[in-house]
């Protein structure tokens, strides 16, 4: 993986991440409108932590089996990486484990947003399932939007920029590239500006959000 050079893109994009000022209006699986949520560049701090999640497939080539296909659940709160699951598939299991390991890991109370686009795996009888399981709320982006899932396709954006977009030989090596890039580097390394604390990584904000919710 890079280090972030002075003055180049990440560089550029930990101390003025970019994007548009708010999201917009999105719907749920059942095609109701819901509100306009917090803007991605700095999204206001729910009072319990956390109520939205972003979530998104993705492909990274490999040789040999096929793809590795990546399924995040990114924290609008903090940007941390609470969940992730990778598989030469695209069913609905592979989507309900990224789930099931961010609600293990941070903890999702009720009502938590899980946002996503409107690939089959999300609208899928399984998925939805689970999230009534979990009690849970279901919100997809609009058909053709790129704009309301833009905090997850900026984390992608992010990871082949610096992992590179080259061909891995095997899954192994796929899956290895992006467990060290979200646990060593984007949690705990990458920083980013939040109004309310500065300049702080994904777990540092996490930390101390619960922090204040504690006092």
């Amino acid at each position: 993986m890079r280090e972030p050079q002075a003055g180049g893109p990440s560089d550029a994009r930990a101390r003025h991440p970019g994007g548009p000022a708010s999201l917009a209006p999105v719907t749920d699986a059942a095609g109701q409108e819901g509100q306009t949520g917090p803007g991605p560049d700095r999204p206001r701090l729910p009072r319990r932590h956390p109520r939205h999640e972003a979530g998104r497939r993705h492909h990274l080539p490999a040789h040999r089996r096929g793809l590795a296909l990546p399924r995040l659940r990114l924290d609008l709160a903090t940007r941390e990486v609470v969940g992730y699951a990778m598989a030469d598939h695209h069913r609905a299991e592979l989507v309900v484990d990224a789930l099931d390991m961010a609600h293990g890991r941070s903890g999702l109370e009720p009502g938590c947003v899980i946002h996503s686009d409107r690939g089959s795996e999300y609208t899928s009888a399984h998925f939805r399932d689970r999230i009534r399981e979990l009690e849970l709320r279901q919100s997809c982006g609009r058909t053709g939007s790129c704009f309301d899932n833009a905090a997850a396709e900026s984390f992608w954006t992010l990871l082949k920029e610096e992992t590179g977009t080259r061909t891995r030989p095997n899954r192994t090596t796929a899956r290895a590239e992006v467990f060290n890039f979200i646990e060593t580097f984007y949690n705990r390394r990458r920083r980013r500006e939040l109004k309310i604390f500065g300049y702080l990584t994904p777990a540092e904000t996490r930390q101390r959000h619960q922090h204040t919710l504690a006092a």
